[in-house]
């Protein structure tokens, strides 16, 4: 292998991991942040993203494989560059202004010969239709011709130990035979196996299709979560039972797919939407099954609420006045405010959908309304000004009116929920007790 000078613009939960990987398997490798303070937490061995532990991060820093940066300067002469930068939704259109700025910033740093990948997820079309008319304007050269540009869509499990960015089969495309191959060869030092697919626009697709197929599925399960509570059935149980069909899709099998209190995930709250996006903009029609998916999980924090205000009314405490401990949104992860990050297990993802929702209402209902993450001290940025950050110790747990488990984090104590709490609206079929009701 070359040992090659790459350039990974956003840190975050995709970008740095990928950076990483770079930087042991051999490369030069520059992670560049606009945010200084990110890029000093990270000069400093500080790692916000749990599948890059610090022990990880701290040799490639003191060897200088890996090398955080906010100059801009410290692009230059790059070989390989490639943008994770976040691309969240402003009022329902995607916002690329970050990947547009990416894109200016390597196009004036862009040779011959070099390679520009874009892992951001977007509405097909994005990496030529928007990104190579901006490099081609600020360097001088044309993509195909004289640099190589692809596309490779993010695709991570974060939070799980068995699935890593090495062992993720990973989509690469290009503009062209020559950047298929310069993009291909590229991830091949860095993953078991890549899935060339005929140009950036399926590329682009192929993730929607992954995140819509998920969001569908997620709306299913959330809705008839909703109406078999009204008509007195466990739907856990049809799951399970459903699970021992040899003949259904992959849902019904490992990971469970089950009930939540919305769309789950730092993806599926944004991703989704560029399909109807897309589709309106592009054919004048509508996407009406990702619509209605998008509409059913939007709907599933008012339903969390209702369900917890008739819970409370049961035990004639009125919501107003309640203290209700929601357990599971957790601190920033590192990808600043791009809102695309939901609760999602055992990461460190920023304060968002469903949670923040969930918080919303129950204040405007006049509950006293706490949060405990999954670290100690875990106190998200975006929460709103009423919630109280804490600790879900014992006291805590008990001193609560209702306790809403909302993610699967591996460290909040299941036994302690179900000992201490008085009552839990179980929304991840974690623990078990008496005062424990399932969503």
């Amino acid at each position: 292998m070359v040992a090659v000078r790459v350039v990974v613009t956003g840190p975050g939960r995709v970008g740095l991991p990928l950076a990483v990987r770079a930087a042991e398997v051999g490369h030069r490798v520059v992670g560049y942040d606009p945010d200084g303070h990110r890029v000093e937490r990270l000069t400093a061995g500080g790692s916000h993203v749990e599948d890059v532990p610090a022990a990880r991060l701290r040799p490639l820093l003191a060897s200088g494989a890996y090398r955080p940066s906010a100059d801009p300067a410290d692009v230059e002469g790059f070989d390989v560059a490639v943008i994770t930068v976040p691309a969240p939704l402003r009022d329902g259109a995607p916002d690329l202004s970050r990947v547009e700025a990416a894109a200016v910033l390597l196009a004036r740093h862009l040779r011959p010969g070099a390679t520009v990948v874009l892992e951001t997820t977007a509405y097909p079309g994005t990496t030529e239709e928007l990104l190579a008319p901006l490099l081609e304007e600020g360097s001088g050269l044309t993509a195909g011709r004289d640099f190589h540009l692809g596309c490779s869509p993010e695709r991570t499990g974060p939070g799980d130990p068995a699935r890593r960015l090495e062992n993720t089969p990973k989509v690469v495309s290009g503009v062209g035979p020559a950047a298929l191959a310069a993009v291909d060869g590229f991830y091949r030092q860095l993953v078991e196996r890549t899935v060339p697919v005929s140009s950036c626009r399926q590329a682009e697709l192929t993730r929607l299709l992954e995140c819509g197929f998920r969001q569908v599925n997620t709306a299913l399960v959330n809705e008839l979560a909703m109406f078999a509570h009204d008509l007195g059935l466990d739907l856990r149980e049809a799951i399970d039972a459903a699970a021992t069909e040899p003949f259904g899709p992959e849902p019904f099998g490992p990971p469970r797919l089950t009930p939540g209190p919305g769309a789950d995930g730092p993806c599926l709250p944004i991703d989704p939407a560029y399909l109807p996006w897309r589709a309106e903009r592009a054919l004048g029609q509508s996407f009406r099954l990702v619509e209605l998916a998008n509409e059913v999980n939007g709907r599933m924090p008012d339903y969390v609420v209702r369900r917890l205000a008739a819970a409370l009314e049961e035990r004639r405490r009125p919501v107003r006045g309640a203290r209700v401990l929601l357990l599971g949104p957790a601190d920033a992860c590192g990808a600043g405010d791009c809102g695309r990050c939901g609760d999602f297990a055992d990461l460190g993802d920023s304060w968002a959908t469903p949670a923040i929702r969930i918080a919303e209402l129950l204040v405007r209902a006049g509950a006293e309304v706490r949060v405990a993450g999954p670290r100690p001290g875990c106190c998200p940025d975006g929460r709103p000004a009423a919630v109280t950050a804490v600790r879900a110790t014992p006291r805590e747990l008990a001193g609560a009116d209702a306790v809403v488990l909302l993610s699967d984090h591996a460290d909040h104590d299941d036994r302690a929920v179900a000992r201490h709490a008085r009552y839990v609206l179980d929304c991840r079929r974690r623990p078990a007790g008496a005062a424990v009701e399932v969503l």
